[in-house]
C-alpha cells in the first residue's frame, strides 16, 4: 500500500499504468457547485492512498516518481486483499460509496455540519448507532447523543 503526497493519487496511478504495474485506485463521483455551474469529478475513495500489487521493486519504482510519501507495510495480506476485493465488488456492482471516516470507539471527533457543527467529543457505539460523548472534564461528567457518523471528522 502506498501513502501518496497530497492530491497525487491519479498522477501516480497513470505512472504505474504506463509502467505496467498492477494497482487499485478506487474512485467515486462527486458533484460540486460553483456559482451556477455544476461539476462532476472522480475523486479517490481513500484520499492519499493507492493499493499496489507486485514485487517490492514496483513500490520502489513508485517512490522514485516523487509522488509517494511512504510505503505502508501490510502484515496480514490475506485479510487486506479480502477487504479490497469487497470494495472492488461494491464499485463494480454500481453501489454508491461515500468516503466515511473510520470512527473507532473512544476516538476524538468534531461535528462537521448541521446544528451541532463544531461540537467535539468522543465516539461511543451502542448497537448500530454512533453516539457522541460530550465530556465536562472539570465536573467528571459526560452526556451523549445519537449522531450520524457521516458528519463526524476525526481529530488527531
Amino acid at each position: 500500500m502506498l501513502h501518496t503526497r497530497s492530491r497525487q493519487e491519479k498522477a501516480l496511478a497513470q505512472t504505474l499504468d504506463a509502467a505496467g504495474i498492477t494497482y487499485f485506485l478506487p474512485t467515486v463521483r462527486k458533484e460540486s457547485r460553483y456559482a451556477h455551474r455544476r461539476r462532476i469529478s472522480e475523486i479517490p475513495l481513500f484520499a492519499c492512498y493507492v493499493f499496489l500489487w507486485g514485487p517490492i521493486d514496483a513500490a520502489y519504482f513508485a517512490v522514485a516518481s516523487k509522488r509517494v510519501a511512504r510505503i505502508i507495510d501490510v502484515p496480514d495480506q490475506e485479510a487486506f486483499e479480502r477487504q479490497i476485493i469487497q470494495i472492488k465488488r461494491a464499485l463494480i456492482s454500481g453501489a454508491t460509496l461515500d468516503p466515511y471516516p473510520y470512527l473507532g470507539v473512544g476516538k476524538k471527533v468534531t461535528v462537521r455540519s448541521g446544528p451541532l457543527r463544531g461540537l467535539e467529543g468522543l465516539v461511543e457505539q451502542r448497537r448500530s448507532v454512533h453516539r457522541l460523548v460530550l465530556r465536562v472534564d472539570v465536573l467528571g461528567q459526560a452526556t451523549s447523543l445519537e449522531i450520524d457518523g457521516g458528519i463526524l471528522d476525526p481529530l488527531d
